[in-house]
């Protein structure tokens, strides 16, 4: 069984943590032939408050086993760019093999971790100053919804990491079930407005 992980933290933005949630868990729940489940992580196993005022409780506290970790943005991502615990982690599991992805301003943690130097990446529209400041050599794609590099993917503001996670299932388990997936869930964007 292979397992992801949805990072949760204080000032997590809900949809950026919530968006791939949906996706990737009715992914793993519906389809378990395909090998692997989906977990809410956080440092400790105890709730964090969401940006909006949401209590989310995660399944388990960090692991090093995750094949594939989702840091979502939120201004709690600042002080993870400043905690030396998250940043040793999210490059303990690349070292070991992990696909790293985010959501929004969580590309600034990746940034502030050293895996976005030299590399294209995406995040929120108004944080691409920030990206810059803390990866001067990152290459911004200002309009991509997602960038996906390899090992790193990255996803433009809160509703692009759906897209992300849907892009997620077709490059783990192929096109048609990414599009069961989207079926499943109902995603058909056609904005109102």
């Amino acid at each position: 069984m292979r397992r992801l992980g949805i990072l949760l933290f204080d000032g997590v933005e809900e949809l950026d943590a919530m968006g791939p949630w949906e996706v990737l868990s009715y992914w793993t729940s519906h389809h378990p032939a395909d090998g692997w489940e989906t977990r809410l992580v956080a440092r400790d196993k105890v709730p964090v408050t969401a940006a909006k005022g949401a209590v989310l409780v995660p399944h388990a506290a960090w692991a090093p086993d995750l094949d594939l970790v989702v840091i979502p943005g939120g201004a709690g991502t600042r002080a993870l760019m400043r905690d030396a615990g998250t940043l040793a982690w999210v490059r303990d599991l690349r070292e070991r093999g992990a696909l790293i992805t985010s959501v929004c301003t969580g590309a600034l943690v990746l940034a502030a971790a050293g895996l976005l130097a030299g590399r294209a990446a995406t995040t929120y529209h108004a944080s691409f100053g920030e990206l810059l400041a803390a990866e001067p050599t990152c290459l911004p794609d200002r309009e991509a919804r997602w960038v996906d590099t390899g090992d790193v993917v990255t996803a433009a503001g809160v509703s692009a990491g759906i897209d992300m996670a849907l892009h997620l299932v077709d490059r783990l388990a192929g096109r048609e079930r990414a599009r069961q997936v989207r079926r499943g869930i109902q995603y058909d964007p056609e904005p109102p407005v």
